[in-house]
């Protein structure tokens, strides 16, 4: 690697907003973000799954499509 061109390394420490901390390789000595693997719904199993029962014949119904 040439000298003097790539940045530093540095072992940064990210914060949520729930409190959660950990480390990881960055470029920058500290990073806040707003969720983490910790609150995110999809990690926790809180998930809502969209309901779509009915879509297909509430389409076909708007559009006078027939079978």
């Amino acid at each position: 690697m040439r000298e003097g061109i790539h940045p530093d390394y540095y072992q940064a420490t990210v914060t949520c907003n729930c409190g959660n901390t950990f480390v990881v390789g960055s470029t920058k000595k500290e990073i806040h973000v707003e969720v983490c693997s910790k609150c995110h719904s999809f990690y926790t199993g809180q998930t809502k799954m969209a309901r779509t029962d009915g879509r297909i014949e509430k389409f076909n119904k708007k559009y006078g499509v027939n079978k």
